[in-house]
């Protein structure tokens, strides 16, 4: 039997061992799911946000019991954890109170007597997800897909099953207080390699993936071959741009906690941080000393500022990266040596005198790790960040009118002006480039997995040919 296994970061000791789906518990699961998808799709909005409001209410009610799977299996700071939970309730009652206003039908001038969009399930959606936001990225998958109709089956990261687990009995409880079928959302307890059999079921009607761009091109090859939506959320090489009119010190503080946020483990942090040079060595002497100040340990204290990275061989590949960015010619700051001791620590490192060319800035770092670049000018700033295959998020550090001039120009899904980047249920969420397609969160998230249906009306009510249509197909 494979078993799924989770291991503590902090220790690295399995914690954890979930057996993963037979064959024939996969084959139930989805059957399960399309049994009940038209009882589902009849309960109505107001229905279906029953169930995600007693979702979140779940969600925090069992806060102190939920978070420590988080930093058990992953090592995310407890304090991170608690907020995550929250964050994750927050989703689900986001979209409860406002699918409607999202879904309702859109009329639209014709030749007829009415004519109208209509959004409609498309029936079950695979949410193939990451380890980095287990809680977090399982809501903002399934609580739009829900709201929306559909049911959804959740196919988790292999490392974190203790949290797959316990998403799935939240909503377990959730549905069966409601009355609604059990087999509106469940988990899936799934090997990687037998993801793509489950998309080419035709049980699935589309899939959303959260995670590499290696793993986002397979799931897309699957998809597109069944002919089959898919939104993908993939990697990122942020950037950050700090011109010389920004406010240095709010800039270093939010630059330096986006960075360290979740160990750094997180598509959507500072990762390149791009500074004229009239303020370059003052701001790197300010990020210099927050990341230094910065508490590193047991994420199971709450004064733990960073944890660990998830796995060793993450840790290997992050000071691969720090190791050769140095050999090209980068100062080393702060950090870039292994620690000594059990668990996969890797203190915040600060790299200076970045180039295009060196790894920091051509790969995804994916730890606490800081590469500064320097640019003579806004427009030489706005050059280097768009020189990256990826396109996720990006931030600005200027005036706000300056920034929002300069945000149409920036190849990213999302621009933050004088803020942090960060994912909200009420703004849509996505990127461009190798960084995905698609959206998810807000107003345009919800309507990825729905049937955008035209429906018009003729102005002959017995049935013969009217409303001089044009042509009928």
């Amino acid at each position: 039997m494979t078993m799924l296994i989770a291991t503590d970061p902090s220790t690295g000791e399995t914690v954890r061992e979930v057996p993963a789906a037979t064959p024939g518990e996969v084959d139930a699961t989805l059957a399960a799911a399309e049994a009940a998808r038209a009882a589902w799709r009849d309960r109505g909005v107001d229905g279906r946000a029953e169930v995600l409001h007693a979702v979140a209410a779940d969600l925090r009610a069992r806060a102190d019991e939920l978070a420590p799977l988080m930093t058990q299996e992953m090592g995310k700071p407890i304090t991170e954890a608690l907020g995550e939970v929250e964050k994750a309730a927050w989703c689900a009652e986001h979209y409860a109170e406002h699918a409607a206003a999202y879904l309702a039908a859109e009329e639209i001038a014709s030749d007829a007597t009415r004519s109208y969009v209509q959004h409609l399930p498309l029936g079950t959606v695979l949410g193939v997800l990451p380890w980095n936001a287990p809680f977090w990225l399982a809501l903002r998958f399934a609580a739009p897909a829900l709201m929306a109709g559909n049911t959804g089956v959740l196919k988790h990261d292999p490392h974190v099953p203790g949290c797959a687990e316990a998403i799935g009995e939240v909503f377990a409880r959730a549905l069966s207080a409601s009355g609604a079928p059990r087999g509106v959302f469940l988990n899936l307890p799934l090997e990687t390699a037998d993801v793509a059999a489950v998309i080419r079921d035709p049980r699935v009607q589309a899939v959303s993936f959260t995670g590499s761009s290696r793993g986002g091109a397979a799931v897309a090859s699957v998809a597109a071959a069944e002919i089959k939506p898919a939104v993908l959320e993939l990697g990122g090489s942020d950037p950050c741009v700090v011109l010389a009119d920004a406010d240095l010190d709010a800039a270093a503080d939010t630059i330096a906690l986006s960075r360290i946020i979740n160990a750094g483990q997180s598509c959507i942090a500072a990762k390149r941080v791009i500074v004229e040079d009239a303020v370059h060595g003052a701001l790197v002497d300010r990020l210099r000393d927050r990341l230094a100040a910065l508490k590193v340990g047991d994420p199971r204290d709450p004064a733990t500022q960073v944890g660990p990275i998830a796995r060793a061989d993450l840790r290997e590949n992050l000071h691969r990266q720090v190791t050769r960015t140095v050999q090209a010619g980068a100062r080393l700051l702060l950090g870039g040596e292994l620690p000594d001791g059990p668990g996969w620590f890797y203190p915040p490192a600060l790299l200076d005198d970045v180039t295009d060319d060196m790894t920091a800035a051509c790969e995804e770092t994916f730890g606490p790790v800081m590469a500064v670049m320097r640019a003579a000018d806004a427009d030489e700033a706005l050059e280097t960040a768009n020189r990256t295959e990826y396109g996720l998020a990006a931030s600005v550090w200027t005036t706000p009118e300056r920034g929002e001039a300069m945000a149409p120009h920036i190849a990213a899904g999302q621009v933050s002006v004088n803020g942090i980047v960060k994912t909200d249920p009420r703004l849509p969420s996505g990127g461009v480039k190798r960084s995905g397609y698609g959206r998810e969160l807000g107003p345009h998230g919800i309507k990825e997995f729905v049937n955008v249906q035209q429906v018009w009306v003729g102005k002959n009510p017995r049935g013969e040919a009217g409303g001089g249509s044009k042509a009928t197909h």
